[in-house]
């Protein structure tokens, strides 16, 4: 491994660390409140809202997969 190697990967690990210790302190929403706080509804519309997200996303990229392989056999 050559000194420029090493040097990129210890650079990319730190800044990895850095910038993903903020997001690691905090929660977004809190689902815990109790009865009558009212942000369990918002947990379950973030949850949602997310996995249709991730959904729609696999959605295309199949989409750009199938018409990638069918550019290829004609």
């Amino acid at each position: 491994m050559s000194l420029r190697s090493l040097a990129t990967a210890i650079l990319t690990a730190a800044a990895v660390a850095v910038l993903a210790a903020p997001a690691g302190a905090q929660q977004v929403v809190d689902a815990g409140g109790g009865p009558h706080n009212g942000s369990g509804g918002v947990a379950f519309i973030a949850f949602a809202l997310m996995c249709a997200g991730i959904a729609f996303a696999l959605f295309f990229m199949d989409r750009v997969r199938r018409r990638a392989s069918d550019d290829e056999h004609r």
